[in-house]
């Protein structure tokens, strides 16, 4: 056992006190208080050995670990202030500290970047189901395994997705973060008002789904490892939190986008227009295209606390997918073709000029958006009306797109960010249409 390994395995160990908090009750987090004390004051011998990291040996202090426990105390802080539940603070530990450890499991045979994101998932997500079950088995509640299996998967994706950005020093932000969306969706409780089989069929249909297209996105060079990851993610939430349909469309803009994306990527690479890596996209891509429908279906799974019924969430869903794939078409058809316009003077520019548009690329976007519409008639039965709709919140926002690209973009914010800007647009261009012909 190596030395990364050996420590991954005593962080576990640390994230197992994580158990007793069905037995603590209101002091659920003392434990880790007790190991963020008692790290703060070794400095040397075996156990500083076993939890060190190579900055820990440089700064001569337990940092990592300090921070990893009062990290979890501060999550168990939260289960008598405001009444967390004490599966959501067990999962949440779990999966961070399990979840490092399946990724050196794997490092440990195959130096596989992929491959050990996916022992981190797997493991993570065992480890907090099986910290649900005994939680469960400790406070004699009901056992819920179709909605722990889901809170699970839900907790291993996003520590996964954050782990591909951030160390193992930086666990606390993982934690915290975890914690934080499990308290959402105990809140949501998705799967509480369908029947048992119902529910299993979601969760499970779902993983295999999404996992399967995430596996074939990354082999075909489509999508890095933590787009990949975040795909998976997205798609999950889509199933759970809305239903088939709102994965179909979900689905439809990454398949389509992807498709798109490499169609002559040679050329696009000659001219100076093409997505970088090879046209594989990384999570800021995923989400600055997706983040906005993630929002609204959010809002969409909470609308009984929210304003507005489910569905105006369900438009301003499909105007943000809309946008999406209106403005991927219009970027990667329209790089194709020469003298570009800026959208604001309509002066020729270059290709590949923030801004710039052409009346090719403008009509693969409104095709683009087309082809949301009529997806939602398939899954959502949506009307002529309805579909007019999507298609014009879609053009809306594929139109803000080439705007912030023209005015904002690389000075204010950078491309990803544009591309949050343009699917929310879509998405409340939806929503308030719908509003505003009465179909909501």
């Amino acid at each position: 056992m190596n030395w990364s390994l050996r420590r991954a395995a005593a962080f576990a160990l640390v994230a197992t006190l994580s158990l007793s908090a069905p037995l603590l009750g209101r002091a659920a987090a003392v434990p880790f208080a007790v190991v963020a004390v008692l790290g703060a004051t070794i400095t040397d011998g075996w156990l500083f050995e076993v939890f060190s990291t190579a900055r820990d040996r440089r700064d001569e202090r337990l940092r990592t670990l300090v921070s990893f426990a009062l990290a979890a105390t501060g999550v168990g802080l939260l289960v008598p202030i405001f009444d967390v539940p004490v599966g959501v603070f067990v999962a949440s530990v779990l999966v961070v500290g399990y979840g490092d450890l399946g990724r050196r499991l794997v490092l440990q045979y195959r130096e596989h970047r992929a491959l050990s994101m996916v022992g981190f998932v797997v493991l993570g997500a065992l480890a907090a189901l099986a910290g649900q079950a005994v939680v469960a088995a400790l406070t004699d509640a009901t056992a819920n395994y179709p909605h722990w299996v889901f809170i699970a998967s839900s907790a291993a994706l996003l520590a996964g997705i954050l782990r591909t950005f951030f160390s193992v020093r930086d666990d606390p932000v993982v934690l915290v973060t975890v914690a934080l969306l499990l308290w959402l969706f105990a809140v949501l409780a998705p799967l509480d008002a369908v029947p048992p089989a119902t529910a299993w069929e979601r969760v499970l249909v779902a993983l295999g789904v999404t996992a399967a297209f995430g596996y074939a996105s990354h082999a075909l060079g489509a999508t890095s490892v933590a787009g990949m990851l975040t795909g998976v993610f997205l798609g999950l939430l889509a199933v759970v939190l809305g239903g088939y349909g709102w994965f179909v469309l979900l689905i439809a803009f990454f398949a389509v986008g992807s498709l798109t994306t490499k169609f002559r990527y040679d050329q696009k690479l000659e001219r100076g227009v093409a997505e970088p890596n090879e046209g594989a996209r990384g999570t800021g891509n995923v989400l600055g295209n997706s983040a906005a429908a993630l929002f609204a279906l959010l809002l969409y799974a909470a609308h009984a606390h929210v304003p507005l019924s489910d569905t105006a969430y369900q438009f301003a869903y499909a105007g943000s997918i809309a946008t999406a794939l209106a403005d991927t078409l219009s970027s990667e058809v329209g790089g194709l073709f020469d003298d570009p316009r800026l959208v604001t003077t309509f002066e020729r520019v270059e290709p590949g000029t923030d801004g710039a548009v052409t009346w090719q690329g403008e009509l693969a976007g409104v095709a683009g958006a087309a082809v949301i519409a009529g997806l939602c008639v398939a899954v959502f039965d949506f009307g002529a009306a309805a579909t007019g709709v999507v298609v014009l919140a879609g053009i809306a926002g594929m139109t803000a797109d080439s705007l912030a690209g023209a005015t904002v973009e690389g000075g204010i914010v950078g491309n990803q960010g544009v591309n949050f800007l343009a699917t929310l647009t879509g998405g409340v261009a939806g929503g308030l249409l719908a509003l505003a012909v009465g179909l909501v």
